[in-house]
């Protein structure tokens, strides 16, 4: 009977420790199950490498205001699991990246691009006749002064070997005219009375902005169409001053004469010594557009 006992004794002690090694080795597993389900759950949704590639590299661009970082709030990562397990799908890209501040500084929009300033037909023809001319000048930035201007002005500082001084800011269209009146007319005329070419012409006004003197109206120096000749130096060494001749300077008389009346077929408007004490010292010449195409020759 006490080896029946002793036999007893022994297999409960076995018992014990099989069941003592079989709850250890539950407890191992439940632990590994649980230490792995933990991972994954705090596993970022998408890998941080794979989505910084998916964008631009925002290094370079302007940093947002806290102020208007905090109008969007930041989008909320999602677990793996709802991207990648069974019959999932991807989430929609979140309205708050369409939006993004940071998007638009990236790729800007010009809805409204600025505008072109072509220059009209008619100023390109007319640059080409100043090249026919041989007149040397420049180009000119829009004038804007007040009620006074000129959108495409050309500064003139001769015409062929004949100087302008100082250099005459006109439009084109006078520019055009004075030209041609010095090459067919001024020229000729100085060659004929003087035996001389003119070296240059000493202008006392170009583009001005004033009225019209006693008058409240914009003169056409304002506008770019009227220039006043003062006097003209020959090649002989002659100056010849445009006020009224003297009594007996007839070949002085004749030129200035000749050449004030000939300025009527180019000019709107030539007025000199004679027609007022405001144009006592200078010759003046315009293009003004009058509508019944009357011309001032006086």
């Amino acid at each position: 009977m006490a080896a029946s006992r002793s036999a007893r004794l022994q297999g409960s002690r076995s018992l014990h420790r099989q069941l003592a090694l079989a709850g250890v080795a539950a407890a191992l597993v439940a632990l590994a199950a649980c230490t792995t389900g933990s991972v994954l759950t705090l596993e970022p949704a998408v890998d941080v490498g794979t989505q910084t590639a998916a964008v631009p590299d925002y290094a370079a661009q302007p940093v947002v205001p806290e102020t208007a970082a905090a109008e969007f709030p930041a989008q909320v990562s999602m677990p793996e699991a709802a991207i990648s397990g069974p019959g999932a799908s991807a989430p929609a890209m979140s309205p708050v990246m369409e939006s993004s501040p940071v998007m638009e500084a990236a790729y800007p929009r010009i809805d409204n691009p600025a505008p072109v300033n072509v220059m009209p037909a008619e100023e390109v023809d007319c640059r080409s006749d100043l090249k026919r001319l041989g007149v040397a000048y420049v180009d000119l930035p829009t004038i804007r002064k007040g009620q006074c201007g000129i959108d495409y002005p050309v500064k003139v500082s001769a015409i062929g070997s004949v100087r302008m001084r100082p250099a005459a800011t006109l439009t084109c269209a006078m520019a055009a005219s004075f030209a041609a009146w010095t090459k067919r007319e001024l020229v000729p005329a100085a060659r004929l009375r003087y035996w001389s070419g003119v070296k240059q012409i000493n202008q006392g006004s170009s583009f001005s902005c004033r009225n019209i003197a006693g008058e409240g109206v914009l003169s056409e120096h304002g506008k770019g169409n009227a220039l006043d000749v003062m006097s003209i130096e020959l090649n002989n060494g002659d100056k010849i001053d445009v006020r009224k001749p003297g009594l007996f300077s007839f070949r002085q008389r004749g030129f200035l004469n000749t050449v004030r009346a000939d300025g009527c077929s180019y000019f709107t408007t030539v007025l000199g010594p004679g027609y007022n004490y405001d144009h006592r010292n200078h010759f003046h010449f315009d293009v003004k557009n009058r509508r019944n195409g009357y011309r001032a020759c006086r």
